[in-house]
């Protein structure tokens, strides 16, 4: 569950409230082990995810950064090489067109 938290501090642009509440979200739902609360526990989920979001957006205002600040879509992109690699989608040093191993993956029919 927790996968989808991604780091936001040194990005550029800065992290926006929603990436901080949905970074929040996932961090309530994993300690409490609840996708969607109960009605019961709605009002202490909510709460609970403001809170976590508001010491979250604090505490990115007051890190200082140390080195350059990072780009989103390049990060993207790495991850995105880093995933296939692992699928076997690509192989490093390879054309695209069949040569992954990979059955499906050449581009003739």
């Amino acid at each position: 569950m927790c996968r989808s938290i991604h780091p936001l501090h040194n990005y550029v642009p800065p992290a926006e409230r929603d990436e901080i509440r949905a970074a929040a979200l996932q961090y309530v739902r994993k300690v409490s082990g609840m996708n969607r609360p109960a009605r019961a526990n709605q009002v202490a989920f909510e709460r609970a995810v403001g809170e976590i979001a508001a010491a979250t957006g604090r505490l990115l205002d007051d890190l200082v950064a140390l080195g350059p600040a990072h780009d989103r879509q390049v990060d993207r992109e790495r991850a995105r090489g880093r995933y296939e690699r692992r699928l076997g989608l690509s192989v490093p040093g390879k054309s695209e067109a069949g040569e992954s191993g990979i059955a499906g993956a050449s581009s003739g029919g």
